[in-house]
């Protein structure tokens, strides 16, 4: 007699296509484990270390996820750098990661930024920003241009652009149905291109502190040598005429932003399977709009103003404009401090998985550099160059990089010394180099879908990181 209860077998397809993942996981493990065991302490891995980037790209694109390949990607890369000790460099690279002054940095920027955005939506106040310029817009066109003008204007940081704009703007696109893909390349095309467009950005003075460290610039000269090389950053003046030019329409929507496009018309502006920062407003007092629009633009002038009275820090500065923002609204009776302090929670929790995709980039970052990735690229091109191609190849070799790696900083911070005595020695122009390295770390971060503005941007507006077409409308 048959049992109703019992559980349901697998259908042949699923269980053929889980025995044909095992199969081709187990055949993965065993040629890094061969390629580790192989591997003579001391000796350059050379092309093998390509192999880990290789494998996240391709398991990323295969099953539109972000965080997870980069996890395998780490392991596949400590299991070929030594296959004995796979556990233990899981953990060792974990905690050289989060113990990083530079992930710290960002994992309470990313954090607080979403805790801001957070307590600025449930107190109503983005809500009000949003519909003062409901009024005012009047079209689609209108509405893209001013996501553009606001990502020119808020150039200090690219997190703060990211977050701030996304957030701020979803009403309106939505009302026009703008999909959030859109949204979120409008936001992501003016955030890196735009801060190293401006000397007066997180980007400029550390790449600033770069060439001085490098002796490319004496101390205290290094802003004044970016400012020189800023007419050659072509990448990110070309993404700012685009950028325009989509924005007023004048070049169409094409392949998955075309799609995106329609399905917005069709009344979807949100793609399926979104987790976003979109918090009930409870609002223990309601203001007026012209109130919530300065409730929203002080904690935001103050957290510039703040960022820059630091020295450029944009963690100081989110601090100081939460403390700020909590003051604002206690005075005016918007929310009590336990509300508060819950959406700020709410907001952080939001910006986990983003922060999950960046800090699994800087794992696979750390075990790159390990392999000697860097280092084998650059010299394996660096020979078969000319002065008249030096720029092209750097920036198409870094880009390729920072896509591939989702590091900017750190990379750039190893390629600098490799790069700048090669370029003395030919005798390319040295504004030109910069502006081909810049333009790099722009375009990179630009391109890749877990890079830390990209995966903002696309928290921010609604969409994930990696689905389809979400990754391929940030692609420039």
């Amino acid at each position: 007699m048959p049992n109703d209860n019992a559980m349901p077998l697998p259908s042949s397809d699923k269980l053929s296509k889980k025995i044909g993942y095992l199969l081709g996981f187990a055949t993965l493990v065993i040629l890094f484990i061969y390629i580790g065991q192989n591997h003579v302490q001391g000796e350059s891995f050379g092309w093998l270390s390509i192999l880990p980037t290789c494998i996240v790209l391709g398991i990323a694109f295969t099953t539109h996820r972000s965080a997870e390949p980069l996890v395998i990607g780490t392991v596949a890369g400590l299991i070929m750098l030594n296959p004995g000790e796979t556990v233990p460099g899981i953990v060792e690279v974990t905690q050289a990661v989060l113990v990083d002054p530079t992930i710290a940095w960002i994992i309470l920027v990313c954090g607080l930024m979403g805790g801001l955005i957070a307590l600025l939506e449930t107190g109503g106040s983005i809500f009000n920003f949003s519909r003062v310029l409901l009024n005012k817009v009047k079209s689609k066109e209108q509405t893209m241009l001013i996501t553009f003008c606001l990502g020119i204007l808020i150039f200090i940081d690219d997190y703060l652009n990211a977050l701030a704009i996304s957030t701020s703007m979803k009403l309106l696109t939505d009302k026009y149905k703008i999909s959030r893909e859109k949204l979120a390349y409008l936001v992501d095309s003016t955030a890196a291109p735009v801060c190293i467009l401006v000397p007066f950005s997180t980007w400029a003075v550390y790449f600033g502190s770069l060439l001085e460290s490098n002796g490319i610039a004496e101390s205290g000269q290094g802003l004044a040598i970016y400012i020189d090389a800023i007419p050659y950053m072509a990448y990110g003046w070309a993404t700012l005429a685009v950028v325009f030019l989509v924005a007023i329409r004048k070049l169409p929507d094409l392949g998955p932003m075309k799609a995106a496009e329609q399905r917005a018309q069709a009344g979807q502006p949100k793609p399926d399977g979104v987790d976003e920062i979109d918090l009930e407003l409870v609002q223990d007092k309601q203001t007026s709009d012209l109130m919530g629009v300065i409730n929203f633009l002080l904690p935001m002038f103050v957290l510039v103003i703040a960022s820059w009275l630091y020295g450029i820090d944009l963690l100081a500065g989110v601090i100081v404009a939460i403390t700020f923002t909590i003051g604002l609204y206690w005075l005016q009776n918007i929310l009590s401090i336990t509300k508060m302090f819950d959406s700020m929670f709410k907001g952080f929790k939001v910006m986990l998985v983003p922060l999950a995709t960046v800090i699994g980039g800087f794992m696979l970052k750390n075990v790159n550099d390990q392999l000697g990735l860097t280092q084998y690229i650059i010299d394996t091109i660096v020979p078969y160059i000319s002065p008249a191609i030096f720029p092209a190849v750097i920036f198409l070799v870094l880009t390729a990089m920072v896509f591939a790696t989702a590091s900017i900083w750190g990379l750039f911070a190893v390629a600098m010394p490799i790069v700048f005595p090669v370029a003395i020695a030919i005798g390319t122009p040295m504004p030109i180099i910069i502006g081909a390295l810049l333009s790099a770390a722009a375009a990179g971060s630009h391109s890749c879908f877990f890079s830390d503005s990209t995966v903002l941007s696309a928290q921010g507006s609604g969409c994930t990181p990696f689905n389809m077409p979400g990754l391929s409308c940030l692609i420039p």
